[in-house]
């Protein structure tokens, strides 16, 4: 590829998110239609080409998933699971944010790919924010980051594909010290999240022990009744996260299977569920998406990679190997980001110019904690999971804090674990 290609190529997405920013339109739209233009009359792709970016996995997850939980929603099963979960914390709202996060890390921790976990758990806890009037910003955060924070237990799929990439070039690396800082970083994350988003709901309120009781007494309601149907779709999202975590199969593709058997079974009290799947913001993702997989067909992050690799300085390379995981990250696959920059990074670890457990970890970091941008897959469920009126609200604070992180995360990770080992 030539370098016009990958000058088309950068200035296309920053075209994107001007014009997506100044004007009404949708992302994914402007995203896909600058596929369409640079692909063509710049790159010279062929449509079959293009499509080859097109991401199916994520555009069926973000499908099966919204259409489960809103026929789950529709018969009223949603709202039982969400008062049986109020009536569990006794009117503990504070604990709730904390509870999200380490029940989001546990499936991560114990192997399941981040987006499985969060797709599970996205939905009824963006209800049970609405039912315990917590910033939905807030919960959504901390499913992500509970998420975040177990990505690299040895057991998880991203721990193991640092580790080979690390392993296979002849450098040591500790999957501890790895899974640890990852761990500590998030948790810090959420710390800083409770303390902003809690403040301002405090703000709102009141005084925080105050609205606390009184929230708690005011959904302290008559519990109702369960029948027969509200039963079977309990059973049918257990099986779903079963099947889908147990045995490594497609939560959407299951989720699909699995909500039309209860569409067909509950025919009258499910009707139009497929109308309330979250169609803006699966545009918005696969075309954002779409456009970033082209960028990596070019080879325009690896031209980038390697011209960073040129400036000499180990440190500065190592702080701008961070900084293109975390702002390509943020659109594309944090696998495969890690995947790419880790060669990238060998030269600085085999010389011993910089410390090899600090740089991994200040990439692998850099790369995953962008991940609640609205455009990665788990930000982009939390978004799907928001009741129709507050998603706006949700996109724009994810869209925000995914900014911060992009901004903060390759220097902050570079200050605390690259810069101590020089």
């Amino acid at each position: 590829m030539t370098l016009s290609v990958h000058a088309a190529g950068i200035i296309g997405l920053v075209v994107i998110f001007i014009v997506g920013t100044l004007r009404p339109i949708n992302l994914g739209v402007l995203a896909l239609g600058m596929t369409f233009a640079v692909g063509a009359f710049v790159a010279h792709e062929t449509p079959a080409e293009m499509y080859r970016g097109f991401p199916v996995d994520l555009f069926i997850l973000l499908t099966g998933v919204t259409y489960l939980f809103a026929i789950a929603e529709r018969n009223g099963t949603l709202a039982r699971i969400v008062e049986g979960a109020v009536r569990l914390t006794r009117g503990r709202r504070h604990l709730i944010p904390w509870a999200v996060f380490v029940i989001a890390a546990a499936p991560a921790m114990a192997g399941a790919i981040g987006s499985a976990g969060v797709a599970l758990l996205a939905p009824i806890s963006m209800r049970l924010a609405e039912r315990c009037g917590i910033d939905r910003r807030l919960i959504g955060l901390m499913v992500v980051h509970g998420a975040a924070a177990g990505n690299f237990s040895p057991l998880n799929v991203l721990g193991a594909i640092v580790l080979q990439a690390v392993t296979s070039r002849g450098v040591q690396l500790s999957a501890w010290d790895l899974f640890v800082g990852n761990v500590a970083y998030n948790l810090v994350l959420g710390v800083i999240i409770v303390f902003v988003f809690g403040r301002r709901a405090r703000t709102a309120q009141g005084d925080g022990t105050g609205a606390d009781r009184h929230d708690a007494s005011a959904i302290a309601s008559t519990p109702a009744d369960w029948q027969f149907e509200h039963v079977c779709t309990v059973l049918a999202l257990a099986a779903v996260a079963v099947i889908a975590l147990g045995f490594g199969l497609s939560i959407g593709f299951v989720a699909l299977a699995v909500g039309a058997l209860l569409q067909l079974a509950f025919s009258r009290t499910t009707t139009g569920a497929e109308r309330q799947i979250a169609w803006p913001v699966v545009l918005l993702v696969c075309g954002i998406v779409t456009y970033v997989a082209a960028l990596q067909r070019y080879g325009t992050v690896d031209a980038v990679g390697h011209q960073i690799l040129g400036m000499g300085t180990p440190l500065i390379v190592a702080l701008l190997l961070c900084a293109v995981g975390a702002v390509t990250s943020a659109f594309a696959s944090s696998a495969g980001i890690l995947g790419a920059l880790i060669p990238l990074a060998a030269p600085l670890m085999l010389q011993g110019r910089v410390g090899t457990t600090g740089l991994i970890v200040a990439l692998a970091v850099s790369a995953t904690v962008v991940d609640a941008t609205p455009f990665s897959t788990v930000g982009a469920l939390v978004v799907a999971n928001a009741s129709e009126t507050e998603r706006p609200v949700v996109y724009r604070g994810l869209l925000a804090w995914g900014a911060v992180m992009v901004v903060t995360a390759p220097l902050v990770t570079w200050l605390v674990f690259i810069l101590p080992g020089w």
